[in-house]
C-alpha cells in the first residue's frame, strides 16, 4: 500500500491501511499523515509505505499541470502519466495519489518503470532513515521496531523489494556456517592424487631411476550448482553494497557477476537460469536461498515472512531528516554552538566557512548561512522564511562583532567553561573578516555574506545520479533575493544577497545512504565552489567595480569624501595591498537602460563621482573576486611641458613597472578639443575614451587601455 506525507486523503479510502497508526480526520473528513517510512500492517497483511511529499506536485504552484475533482477543486499530482478526463489540458497525463493506495490500483494506474521506481525508492528511504537513527540515537524524529523478515510463521505474498532486501542481507548474517560447510565438501579432496589411476592410465619418466608422472591423475573438477547459486547470491550482496550503500560483508573470494553481465540477470536472464537449476537443490537452506535469489529478480514472487509482531520504522518529521541530510553533505561539524544555535532561539541549517567573495585568496574565508527547505515540488519560498534567513544573517555578523570588537560585553556572563570555548572560536575565526579594520573602522564596510535556500524535487526521469543542482525563481521570476536599508551600499551591513537553489532528492538520498567518504567529500567541494561562483557572477552583473590606491594618505582621502562613498567602499586586502580599497556602484536596471532621460542622469551621477574620487585616489576597473593587479596602479607625476604649436601634449616620466605586455610601457595617445579641454584633462586625469558602435571607439574591457599607464 502506497500513501504520500501530507496529502489530503478522504477518510474511507486509507482507514484500513492507517487503522495501525491513525485514523483522525479533520471536519471534511479528510486524512492526512505526517509520517515517512514503512510499517507492516497486520489487519492488510501488506507493508505500506508512506513516502516523501516531495513525490508529489504542488499544483497550486504548477498551473500548467493543475488537475481539478468532481467538484472543481485542485488537487495534488504525482506524475503526468495516467490520461484523466478531469484534466485541464487533455495533453497532459497524471496519476493522482488516491488512485495508487491499494496494490490493484497501482496495477491499473501505475506503468510498470513507476513501480519499479518506487520499490526501489522505498529501499533508499529505509537506508536514509535507518542511518539517521544509527547516527542520531538521541533523535526523536525516528520511530524504530523490527522483526525478522524471512522465516516460517504465517505466510503472505511480499510484493515489495524492500523485504526481499533484508531477507537477503539477513540470511547472509545468520548462514555463515552454512556456506562454509558447503564450500568445504564441495573443495575436500580436490588436490588429491589417484595413484592407481595415475600409475594405469600415464606413462612414466625415469630419472636417476626414479619415475616422475607428469600428468597425475586427481578429482576431476564438475560443475557444482550450489557454488553457482553462492555466486549468484553474493553478487546480489554486492550490487546492494554498490547501488544502495549497504555495508554487506561478502566473505568468500568467487569470481562475482557485475556490471553489464549482471544487468543481464536483472533485465531476466537471472530467472532464467534460477529456473534450470532449482531441480538441483533438496535442502531446506538451499531452496530457501533460492527462492531469495528468484525473489530479488522478480520481486513479485511469494516470500514467506513472519508477521506474528509488527514492524515499523518511521520519520515523525522528515524535514529534521532532510535537513540532516543536507548538512551532512554540505555543512561543517566544527561550528561553534553559539553560532549556529542563536541567542533569540533562533537555528542555523547549514553554516560553514569558504573563500569570500572579494579575494582570490583561497585562505580568506567567510561564512556560508543555509537553509534546507523540505517543499512539495514545485512549491515556492514564503515570505516569512525570507524574512527568518536575513535575520539569520544579521545574528551571525552581530556574534562575530561581539566576538572581536566586544569581547568584555560578551564574556561579562560567562562561565569558565564558556570563556574557554569563547576562546576557541576566537583564535579559530580570526581570518574572517566582516568589518573593515577592526577596532578603528576606516570605511565603515561590512564584507559580503552568502546566503542560500536549498530544496528538493525529483529529476523528470527519476534520475539517481544527476544532482540538477540549479538556481530557482521565485513568483516574481527572479534568482536572487536583495535586501538593503540604503540603495546603492553593496558593502552596508544591512545590504543582504539570498539566493535559492534546488537539488535532486533523488541523488541526494542516493549520496547520502551510500555513505561513502569520498563521494561526500567531493560533491560537498564541488557545491561550495559553484554557490561561491555563481553568487560572484550574480554580483557582478548587478555593480561595477573598481580598485581605489591613494595619492595622499589614505584616512585624508577617505574622509574627505567619506559622506559620498559610505556603504560603497570596503578594504578587504592586507598586507603589502593594505591602502587599496574596493568601490562598488549598482548598474543602472535593466528596465532603466532604453529610458534616455534616466541613462543619462545614472551615467552623469555616476561619472561626477569618480571624476570627484580621481583626486585623491588612483581609480582602476576591476572584477570582484579577482586580485587587483597593483603595478598598473602607479601614479605618474609629470615633470615637465613640452611647447610645441599648441602645446600639443604633455611628456610623462616613464616609471620602471611591469604590465600584462612584460616590461614595456603602454600610452594611450588622445588629442583634445580645445584648449579647455585640455586643462580638464590635465586637472583631472582622466581622459574619456569612446565606447559602443561609434566609430573611433575601443572596446570597455580592451586590456591595452585598461593597462595604460601614460598619456601623451
Amino acid at each position: 500500500y502506497i500513501l504520500f506525507e501530507e496529502h489530503q486523503y478522504p477518510a474511507q479510502d486509507v482507514q484500513d491501511a492507517l487503522c495501525e497508526i491513525t485514523t483522525l480526520q479533520d471536519v471534511d473528513k479528510k486524512v492526512s499523515v505526517n509520517y515517512v517510512g514503512y510499517f507492516y500492517n497486520e489487519k492488510l497483511q501488506d507493508c505500506v509505505f508512506i513516502l516523501p511529499k516531495v513525490l508529489i506536485e504542488d499544483a497550486k504552484d504548477n498551473v500548467g499541470k493543475i488537475v481539478k475533482d468532481e467538484n472543481g477543486k485542485r488537487i495534488e499530482v504525482i506524475a503526468n502519466v495516467k490520461p484523466k478526463e478531469n484534466v485541464e489540458d487533455s495533453s497532459k497525463t497524471v496519476i493522482i495519489p488516491e488512485d495508487i493506495i491499494t496494490p490493484e490500483g497501482q496495477k491499473k494506474y501505475l506503468p510498470e518503470e513507476y513501480r519499479k521506481f518506487i520499490y526501489e525508492f522505498a529501499v533508499w528511504i529505509y537506508r536514509c532513515l535507518a542511518l539517521y537513527h544509527n547516527t542520531h540515537k538521541d533523535s526523536q524524529a525516528i520511530y524504530y521496531k523490527r522483526i525478522p523478515q524471512a522465516g516460517c510463521g504465517k505466510r503472505h505474498p511480499a510484493n515489495t523489494f524492500l523485504d526481499v532486501v533484508l531477507s537477503l542481507i539477513r540470511f547472509n548474517q545468520e548462514n555463515q556456517d552454512y556456506f562454509m560447510f558447503t564450500i568445504k565438501n564441495i573443495h575436500s579432496g580436490m588436490h588429491k592424487i589417484n595413484w592407481v589411476r595415475t600409475i594405469s592410465k600415464s606413462q612414466a619418466i625415469l630419472q636417476d631411476g626414479v619415475p616422475i608422472y607428469l600428468n597425475p591423475v586427481n578429482k576431476k573438477r564438475k560443475i557444482n550448482f550450489d557454488e553457482e547459486l553462492f555466486i549468484i547470491f553474493f553478487s546480489i550482496l554486492y550490487d546492494l553494497n554498490e547501488t544502495f550503500g549497504f555495508k554487506v560483508p561478502i566473505n568468500y573470494q568467487y569470481e562475482l557477476i557485475r556490471g553489464k553481465r549482471f544487468c543481464q540477470y536483472k533485465n531476466g536472464y537471472g530467472k532464467t537460469r534460477l529456473r534450470q537449476i532449482k531441480y538441483k537443490y533438496f535442502s531446506d537452506k538451499s531452496l530457501e536461498l533460492w527462492e531469495l535469489c528468484y525473489a530479488f529478480f522478480d520481486y513479485t514472487h511469494e516470500l514467506a515472512v513472519n508477521t506474528k509482531q509488527q514492524e515499523y520504522l518511521l520519520a515523525k518529521s522528515f524535514n529534521i531528516v532532510f535537513e540532516a541530510m543536507i548538512d551532512e553533505l554540505l555543512g561543517a561539524n566544527d561550528v561553534p554552538k553559539g553560532l549556529q544555535t542563536q541567542d533569540d532561539g533562533k537555528r542555523i541549517d547549514h553554516l560553514y566557512t569558504y573563500q569570500n567573495l572579494i579575494s582570490a585568496n583561497s585562505s580568506d574565508e567567510i561564512y556560508y548561512i543555509g537553509d534546507s527547505k523540505y517543499y512539495k515540488t514545485g512549491h515556492n519560498l514564503g515570505k516569512n522564511s525570507v524574512a527568518k534567513q536575513y535575520t539569520y544573517a544579521r545574528n551571525v555578523i552581530q556574534w562575530n562583532i561581539d566576538l572581536f570588537y566586544n569581547e568584555q560585553q560578551a564574556t561579562k556572563d560567562m562561565t569558565e567553561e564558556e570563556k574557554k570555548d569563547y576562546d576557541a572560536d576566537k583564535s579559530a575565526y580570526t581570518k574572517i573578516k566582516l568589518r573593515d579594520d577592526g577596532q578603528d573602522p576606516l570605511t565603515e564596510g561590512y564584507n559580503i555574506l552568502p546566503n542560500f535556500f536549498i530544496s528538493a524535487s525529483v529529476d523528470e526521469k527519476r534520475n539517481y545520479n544527476k544532482e540538477n543542482l540549479e538556481k530557482k525563481k521565485d513568483k516574481s521570476g527572479s534568482f536572487t533575493h536583495l535586501s538593503y536599508h540604503f540603495k546603492n551600499r553593496l558593502f552596508d551591513r544591512d545590504t543582504l544577497i539570498l539566493s535559492h537553489y534546488n537539488v535532486n532528492f533523488l541523488y541526494i538520498i542516493s549520496l547520502y545512504a551510500r555513505n561513502k567518504s569520498t563521494q561526500k567529500r567531493f560533491w560537498k567541494e564541488s557545491v561550495r565552489r559553484k554557490f561561491r561562483n555563481e553568487i560572484l557572477e550574480y554580483i557582478n552583473q548587478q555593480y561595477d567595480f573598481w580598485i581605489l590606491a591613494p595619492k595622499c594618505d589614505l584616512r585624508m582621502a577617505i574622509d574627505k569624501h567619506f559622506r559620498k562613498i559610505i556603504g560603497k567602499v570596503f578594504r578587504p586586502y592586507m598586507e603589502e595591498n593594505s591602502n587599496l580599497l574596493i568601490l562598488a556602484l549598482e548598474k543602472l536596471a535593466e528596465e532603466k537602460v532604453n529610458d534616455e532621460s534616466k541613462r543619462m542622469q545614472y551615467d552623469t551621477e555616476k561619472m561626477e563621482l569618480l571624476i570627484e574620487l580621481q583626486k585623491d585616489f588612483i581609480v582602476r576597473p576591476h572584477r570582484l573576486g579577482e586580485e587587483p593587479k597593483t603595478h598598473h596602479l602607479q601614479y605618474v607625476r609629470p615633470y615637465s611641458y613640452e611647447k610645441k604649436k599648441d602645446e600639443f601634449y604633455q611628456i610623462f616620466q616613464v616609471a620602471e613597472s611591469k604590465s600584462d605586455y612584460g616590461s614595456q610601457q603602454v600610452f594611450l595617445i588622445g588629442c583634445y578639443k580645445d584648449s579647455e579641454h585640455r586643462e580638464w584633462i590635465i586637472n583631472n586625469k582622466l581622459y574619456n575614451v569612446r565606447l559602443g558602435e561609434r566609430r573611433g571607439a575601443v572596446n570597455e574591457h580592451d586590456s591595452l587601455v585598461v593597462c595604460a599607464t601614460h598619456l601623451v
